[in-house]
């Protein structure tokens, strides 16, 4: 048995969602469009469940954060999808793909043809199993990547009231849910084996301010240590974990978010792979002409780092949906991926955003003992990243403009000083066309920058007698 396709989704995350709405905007004709996904639910807001999900009053459930209301879009229930006539083939597990052949053959022995594949499997969590750690499915252990993990953290926490949880791990992952079992009453202990939380994005300076609210919340860190084992009650419960460093830590439940792998299994041997990922180029296509990738598994150039990259955040899944189906459909009128790369998080009272690269020299400014605080990261020169807490929308929007501009930075020292003026003065020098804001999900959305002077920048620079300009006009550079 069998059936065929014009554009087949292989995964059900976000990025299937934004997909399947830009597909539905542009026009494609019904049953021309089918997502294959292992979860029973169509696409979800994955953010959503390390966050709003875990409230011990009014949490959040389905349908209302189904895609695409992250980003103040499109409610996409499954009748939605029905309306449109896109096919959703739920709690289907693919079990091989020939690329070749252009098919895939499902668990349940079907075979799906078609011309055009998108590959958006996002990723796993990372087992402690897979470092050694027996963890024997203790039902208190608890990982969280998908609805069925959120639902079983859920059911774990709500046992657990008044008692202690261990969180394994110091990332994005783990910081949600630390708060969030705070915010549920309970005791945490977390433990990571960097010198602070966040090491991939937080200078330790930064680090610093969230770890000690955290401690103010009753949070304790472990440090530069990791779990070796689990003791056990006669339940198979874990009842304490022990670590690398002698510590014995009594435990009611555990929490591990120690990473994610990108799922490429099905693909390897066919697909160019890079850094874990699918190498696409800039219209995320991969190295068969009719397979496309995006989201967690997609390795990208992002041209304002200079380098390719993949990303695990819902911002790139979202635009990289987007994208790849704008270049799927109108090609000729689809250019590069011009991508500033966007993080950001919320938790406890706290709202940050990164945008750009964390490389090079931090200089960090505002005031690291109140509530709005921030670092710019300066690489050769040249402003490439910035972080943010606390600010408002024109904050926000300028450090986000000034980040991509990449402007000339001969004082980073007085670009410190400068704090937010130095972005809010480059981002209004700029000019840029009004920014786009996905108010669902605090992220930014920049259209291509318009430049009143741009046609006459020639004329500019040998005329103005303005040093801005003068620095300016050598200096800028579009991404």
């Amino acid at each position: 048995m069998g059936r065929a396709f014009e554009y087949v989704i292989v995964g059900g995350g976000v990025a299937a969602g934004y997909a399947a709405l830009e597909f539905a905007r542009r026009g494609v004709s019904h049953a021309q469009l089918c997502i294959i996904s292992e979860e029973p639910v169509a696409p979800y807001e994955r953010p959503t469940l390390s966050k709003n999900f875990l409230l011990p009053e009014s949490p959040a459930r389905l349908p209302s954060f189904h895609t695409c209301v992250g980003a103040n879009e499109e409610l996409l229930t499954p009748q939605w999808y029905e309306e449109h006539g896109i096919e959703l083939v739920l709690g289907t597990r693919v079990e091989s793909a020939d690329v070749g052949q252009k098919s895939l053959l499902t668990a349940a022995g079907e075979t799906i043809q078609y011309e055009i594949l998108i590959i958006a499997t996002g990723a796993q969590a990372i087992k402690l199993e897979e470092f050694g750690v027996n963890e024997s499915k203790a039902e208190n252990v608890c990982y969280l990547r998908d609805l069925a993990d959120a639902n079983r953290l859920v059911d774990v926490m709500q046992s657990c009231t008044g008692g202690n949880a261990v969180v394994i791990g110091g990332g994005y992952l783990a910081m949600e849910c630390a708060a969030s079992l705070v915010t549920n009453k309970i005791n945490v202990t977390m433990v990571f084996p960097e010198a602070h939380c966040m090491p991939r994005l937080f200078t330790p300076k930064i680090a610093t301010y969230y770890e000690d609210y955290y401690e103010s919340r009753g949070v304790k860190f472990i440090r530069g240590t990791i779990l070796s084992s689990f003791e056990f009650d006669s339940n198979g419960k874990v009842t304490a974990v022990n670590l690398r460093d002698g510590s014995r830590i009594p435990a009611d439940m555990v929490v591990v978010g120690i990473g994610i792998r990108p799922n490429t299994s099905l693909f390897k041997g066919q697909l160019a792979m890079e850094k874990g990922g699918i190498k696409v180029n800039g219209k995320f296509q991969t190295s068969n002409d009719s397979v496309y990738a995006v989201g967690d598994v997609a390795v990208f150039p992002v041209h304002l780092c200079g380098r390719i990259h993949r990303l695990e955040h819902v911002d790139s899944a979202r635009k990289s949906a987007k994208h790849a189906v704008a270049a799927i459909l109108e090609p000729d009128k689809t250019g590069e991926f011009e991508y500033l790369p966007l993080f950001y998080s919320k938790a406890f009272v706290f709202s940050w955003r990164f945008y750009g690269d964390n490389a090079g020299e931090a200089v960090h400014f505002g005031d690291y003992s109140g509530t709005t605080f921030g670092a710019y990261w300066i690489n050769n020169g040249q402003l490439v990243g910035s972080f943010l807490e606390g600010g408002t929308e024109e904050e926000f929007e300028a450090i986000a403009n000034a980040t991509q501009l990449k402007p000339a930075v001969d004082d980073p020292t007085n670009a410190g000083m400068q704090g937010l003026n130095f972005a809010l003065t480059i981002s209004k020098k700029m000019r840029p066309q009004t920014p786009r804001m996905e108010a669902g999900t605090s992220s930014l959305v920049l259209e291509t920058p318009v430049y009143a002077w741009h046609a006459t920048a020639g004329v500019v620079l040998a005329a103005s007698i303005s040093a801005f300009a003068y620095w300016y006009g050598r200096r800028r550079r579009r991404w």
